[in-house]
């Protein structure tokens, strides 16, 4: 039975690995392990942004400077994700979804000092040029290996699906959550959220 039940873990850590199942959701202890493995100040910023907005790093390695910050470098109140950057509907429609400044990450985003010279707020080595999506999944996947959290099955998905449970835990209803992440259908929406078992205990309990 344990060797089942061992053969049954690994397989779904494996699943998660390969992307054949969801991401993993990430406690806030684990955001901050991963995070101190990022020694690029860029580069953690990248996450910080992952985490306080949810949205998916495909838009946000396509930030540029306007989107998050004033001509004086002052960040601005709401970071816009445009249209042009987001993963279209399955309509074919792509919207620009705009999130208030978490007061936290105000602060860091305060705290550093972007490449002006380059209208992208993460550039590749032509500035001219946003960093890649595959470079940026590198760098989380390799400071979530030395943060000892490379079996847990994180991804880049990870911070939107922790970002969407995160609010539905803190008694935030869907509609709510579908207007701050910008979905269409609570469908697709709920299959982010992932349900705390104590809490499905509670619930059948109360039967």
């Amino acid at each position: 039975m344990q060797r089942l039940i061992r053969n049954i873990i690994s397989n779904q850590i494996y699943m998660k690995n390969n992307r054949y199942g969801q991401s993993a959701i990430l406690s806030d202890g684990e955001y901050f392990k991963i995070r101190q493995q990022i020694k690029s100040k860029k580069y953690q910023l990248l996450l910080d942004l992952a985490w306080f907005t949810g949205e998916r790093w495909g838009a946000l390695v396509q930030l540029k400077f306007e989107d998050v910050y004033l001509p004086d470098g002052k960040p601005l109140d709401t970071i816009t994700f445009r249209a042009v950057t987001r993963k279209a509907s399955p309509d074919g429609k792509r919207k620009t979804r705009q999130v208030p400044t978490h007061p936290t990450l105000k602060s860091l985003l305060r705290d550093y000092k972007p490449l002006t010279s380059s209208g992208y707020l993460f550039p590749a080595q032509n500035p001219e040029n946003h960093m890649n999506l595959r470079l940026a999944d590198k760098i989380l996947r390799s400071a979530t290996e030395r943060a000892g959290l490379g079996e847990k099955g994180i991804s880049t998905h990870s911070t939107r699906r922790s970002f969407i449970t995160k609010l539905h835990s803190k008694g935030v209803d869907l509609y709510t959550i579908q207007r701050i992440t910008g979905h269409q259908d609570l469908k697709a929406l709920g299959r982010y959220v992932e349900i705390d078992t104590d809490k499905i205990t509670g619930a059948i309990a109360l039967i």
